[in-house]
């Protein structure tokens, strides 16, 4: 048996049964990175010698019962594993190896997996693509002339590529989910603070960032509901806490009730995306799913983005430097008050008050709550995981300063945030599951968001879409 495109499940239970060895997994996958990688640039890190000791001890283990037990892992570039740098695109970290693993990494070991590189990502993992000075550019498996997406790129990149059997990423605005859509693979964003990620204490931040989670890759749905169990929790560091996530709210389609929000007015979505969506609800509503195309939470959609707005902005504004700091005050002198873009809107909260941002975060909190209302009487809200399928490669200036046409619309680069960002920024989980492929032959991804702490049911409902629906399609020629 090939197992190049299995599920991460799969492969262990490959391992647990012993038809394949650790090691022998290991290298094949690494025969896979060493003749391949070269066409995507997605494994940018190599850890092989340390991960084939590793595979080695596995494999004279008695006990192969842990859920990840010898599956081939690579982490995007931004988590910490001791003995490796953690650069987020700047070439001051390359030689600088941390001293401290990740919590998350921590736990995909003591889960069993073999950890033997890490994968792209932008700059300070803030751009839809993923290209730094450090390690170059990653593209697209279904097209290298297109990104694999951002900031989790070389995640999803590899594992839709072969190269790697399970990822893991992060997201603040889509880093996750968009990179999943665009390489036609799972993604799971969790309920914020779900999964902790402190590292090495050196660079790691102690009090993390507002919006800002952690979460799995892979090829099934299976694979992200493993990953859960295994790295969701309380951070182990500092607290006894035990986690009791509940169970998905159904057991089958017939059981599902489903709202669908294919478009909005004022926000730009490509038509295929959209008619791809409203087609499949009309495939489960066949299939005898309960579904509403108009059922929506009750908040205006645009005021609710722009808060998310104004709230990633502040919530990142602590990675800035006093450079970036002052070279925002400078954009922000000349900006045209009517300019609505949502870099303009992010760019106003540079001077906010705390004072202020509390009357914001009192506002989100209020629309959070109207969300587990509207989750009370709907399972799960399908909505497209971004505006477009995959987009070329962009490397012209600064993210705000670029502009994309859309349906014929010229709008700003970073105006595709409303999709990532509905959800998001309110902390909801959402996961991210094929859907199809467009007329030019890239994936398209559907958004399964849930309520607070139903990252369960929406994993449940991806697993049902794969089954009823699609699942993993491996890219030509891979």
């Amino acid at each position: 048996m090939d197992p190049t495109f299995l599920s991460a499940t799969a492969l262990a239970n490959l391992v647990r049964t012993r038809d394949l060895g650790a090691l022998e997994l290991l290298d094949h996958y690494i025969a896979r990175v060493e003749a391949h990688d070269s066409r995507i640039n997605a494994v940018v890190v190599r850890d092989f010698d340390r991960a084939r000791a590793r595979a080695r001890a596995l494999d004279s283990q008695a006990d192969k019962s842990a859920p990840l037990f010898g599956v081939p892992t690579t982490v995007k570039e931004s988590f910490d594993v001791q003995g490796l740098p953690t650069t987020r695109g700047h070439m001051a970290m390359k030689d600088k190896p941390v001293g401290m693993s990740s919590i998350a990494i921590r736990r995909l070991e003591a889960a069993g997996a073999v950890i033997f590189g890490k994968t792209n990502v932008p700059v300070d993992l803030s751009d839809w693509q993923s290209y730094n000075p450090v390690y170059g550019t990653s593209s697209n498996p279904w097209n290298a002339a297109h990104t694999p997406g951002g900031s989790s790129g070389g995640s999803a990149a590899a594992l839709a590529a072969g190269l790697t059997g399970f990822e893991i990423g992060s997201d603040i605005g889509g880093s996750i989910r968009v990179p999943a859509h665009f390489c036609g693979v799972f993604g799971h964003k969790p309920t914020f603070g779900l999964l902790p990620n402190f590292g090495d204490p050196a660079i790691s931040s102690a009090a993390g960032t507002d919006i800002s989670v952690i979460g799995p890759l892979g090829r099934s749905a299976a694979d992200l509901a493993v990953a859960l169990e295994v790295m969701a929790g309380p951070d182990p560091d500092e607290t006894a806490l035990t986690l009791n996530l509940p169970a998905p709210r159904f057991t089958g389609l017939k059981d599902l009730r489903v709202a669908v929000w294919a478009d909005q007015p004022g926000q730009a979505t490509d038509a295929e995306t959209a008619a791809m969506l409203l087609g499949l609800a009309d495939g489960l509503e066949r299939q005898g799913v309960t579904v509403s195309r108009t059922a929506r939470p009750e908040f205006d959609p645009t005021e609710a983005y722009h808060l998310y707005l104004r709230l990633l902005d502040a919530g990142w504004s602590g990675r800035m430097t006093d450079a970036v700091v002052e070279a925002k005050r400078k954009r922000l002198d000349v900006l045209p008050d009517s300019d609505t873009s949502a870099d303009a809107i992010m760019l106003r909260m540079l001077e906010v008050t705390h004072r202020a941002w509390l009357g914001l975060n009192e506002q989100r909190f209020k629309w959070r709550r109207t969300s587990t209302a509207f989750f009370q009487e709907w399972d799960v809200l399908l909505c497209p995981a971004f505006g477009t399928a995959a987009l070329p490669h962009r490397q012209d200036g600064e993210p705000w300063q670029r502009r994309i046409t859309v349906e014929g619309q010229d709008i700003a680069y970073n105006d595709l945030l409303f999709w990532p960002g509905l959800t998001g920024g309110y902390h909801l989980p959402g996961t991210v599951a094929p859907m199809g492929v467009t007329r030019a032959g890239l994936p398209l991804g559907v958004q399964i968001t849930g309520p607070l702490y139903g990252d369960r049911t929406t994993i449940a409902a991806a697993a049902l879409l794969e089954k009823a629906w699609m699942g993993f399609k491996p890219p030509p020629g891979w």
